[in-house]
């Protein structure tokens, strides 16, 4: 199978170059800039693609890679800082440009440069940098530029290395794809072999291998990736698999019933529902930082499952839905430049010491990957096209102390929501796709006037985005006539709520979830 190597040297849209190339059907995965050569040489990449980053080449302590990258026989793109610190470690030259450029810009082509073949001569991009190359190593020739830059791409036939000072990773290249497509299949000789139903089958077979003859305890939410790892597991393990549902008191109006008929009535699987909702609630009274609640979460489910593992015969392994955005959100790789944007109750809240060993089969793939394997394996629509539900449930959208009384107002508040906007999905009154759609409780009081009398209660925010896999978000222009239902039956319906506001921020700055 092709494999392409992304090394991260900061960028905050490294990620979209690992989803681009996934589109394109190519499996890669991510690892940080100062990736030692032994690591790089035991991936066995068919490709390099060096990601951009906030640093200068100038700076003292900017990130570098291993110099013996450069002695690889393999080809490689540099993106942005990518391009610059390929030319600065290979006898290039590196200086601040005139002018800066973020934001849209005009390449002119020169020559097709491994890139730009069947492409228009002049063509949009996102650019954002404020150093250039000035001078290219010898064997490197410049195919593009722009009024104010004139290494805009650059081309080394014999090495097959290329650079660009734009992004194509991001859509504001239109071209982008087109581009990185060519790199990966004409360049650098891949093939599309990253298919979801190969890694089934050969998922299947590495747990099988891995667990051996003992048993595994699944950690089941009821969510799409829970549940797409609990039958990837199953087909694996059979009945040496017992899933665990944890109720935690955090969960959506509707849940356990739902996860109910679906794995026990109808899949016929072995599931626990262990009511551990006090545990939960005792252990977040007076917490309000969401790393504290994500890390105390994290640590009680972990108790219970080693309480269930206990009981069971053999049972040496935990499954997890975990996925790639969860780690890379969740983890600064070490030694690079990456920043921990926030830890996922199931990757940075692990207690240091467990006894059970990890199951992660879905850790190498983004939610639309999740999705289409949860197709290949049978699941109904209702679970795979299901909306992410994070692992620490309404603890996270409760904002500020979580309480049994407020997330009880949430789960009310949120069951509306959630059924004013698939109503109005069905009967086309709003667009679709849509990513995620439900409420916060916010960590304010207002007043408010009902029945002629003073009422001082909480607020409710609704979150509405649209999304391809998570990693950025936009924020959703719901009708009024939607939003007016929405806060008139929350109003009108939930008791202790007497204020409704909307969320219009994007993905980034802000996060989808609120925590």
């Amino acid at each position: 199978m092709a494999r392409v190597l992304i090394l991260d040297f900061g960028s905050q849209t490294t990620q979209l170059i690992a989803r681009r190339v996934r589109e394109l059907e190519v499996y890669c995965e991510i690892m940080p800039c100062t990736t030692p050569l032994a690591k790089i040489k035991a991936f066995d990449p068919g490709a390099i693609i060096l990601s951009g980053g906030p640093a200068s080449v100038h700076e003292t302590g900017s990130p570098r890679p291993d110099r013996g990258l450069w002695s690889l026989a393999v080809p490689m793109l540099g993106i942005c800082y990518g391009l610059q610190v390929m030319c600065e470690e290979n006898g290039g030259k590196v200086q601040a440009g005139n002018k800066r450029e973020f934001g849209r810009a005009r390449i002119h082509v020169d020559d097709d440069g491994g890139l730009f073949a069947a492409l228009p001569r002049a063509l949009d991009v996102w650019m954002s940098h404020g150093d250039q190359v000035s001078a290219l190593p010898v064997g490197m020739v410049a195919t593009a530029h722009s009024d104010t830059c004139p290494v805009a791409a650059a081309f080394d036939q014999d090495r097959r290395w290329l650079g660009v000072q734009f992004h194509p990773e991001v859509v504001h290249t239109p071209d982008g794809k087109s581009m990185l497509a060519r790199f990966l299949f004409e360049v650098c000789g891949l093939s599309p072999s990253w298919k979801m139903g190969s890694f089934a089958a050969e998922k299947v077979a590495d747990i099988k291998r891995v667990v051996g003859e003992a048993r595994a305890i699944m950690a089941l939410s009821g969510g799409v990736d829970s549940s797409v790892a609990a039958v990837l597991l199953h087909r694996a393990l059979g009945q040496r698999l017992t899933c665990v549902y944890v109720d935690s008191g955090l969960h959506r109006l509707g849940e356990v019933e739902a996860l109910r008929r679906l794995f026990i009535d109808d899949l016929k699987m072995d599931v626990r529902i262990v009511d551990a909702s006090d545990r939960f609630l005792a252990a977040l009274e007076g917490v309000s930082d969401p790393e504290q609640k994500r890390k105390r979460i994290g640590h009680i489910f972990i108790d219970v499952f080693q309480e269930v593992a206990k009981e069971l015969p053999r049972c040496e392994f935990l499954g997890q839905g975990t996925l790639y955005p969860d780690v890379i959100e969740s983890v600064s790789f070490h030694g690079g430049p990456s920043a921990v944007i926030k830890s996922h109750h199931n990757v940075g809240g692990l207690p240091e010491k467990m006894h059970l060993k990890l199951l992660e089969p879905l850790r190498e793939l983004f939610k639309d990957e999740v999705r289409r394997l949860g197709t290949e394996l049978g699941l109904p629509d209702a679970v795979v096209q299901r909306q992410p539900f994070p692992g620490p449930g309404l603890a996270i959208r409760v904002l500020g102390e979580v309480t049994r009384a407020r997330c009880e107002l949430l789960r009310q508040a949120d069951a509306i929501v959630r059924a004013e906007i698939e109503g109005a999905l069905a009967s086309g009154e709003v667009a679709g796709p849509l990513w995620q759609w439900f409420a916060v409780l916010l960590p304010v009081r207002s007043v408010g006037v009902m029945g002629d009398a003073r009422t001082y209660d909480e607020t409710a925010c609704v979150r509405c985005v649209k999304s391809s896999d998570g990693m950025t978000a936009d924020w959703v222009d719901l009708p009024h006539p939607v939003l007016a239902r929405i806060s008139n039956r929350i109003i009108n319906e939930v008791r202790g709520i007497n204020r409704v506001v909307y969320d219009v921020s994007s993905k980034p700055p802000s996060t989808i979830e609120w925590e």
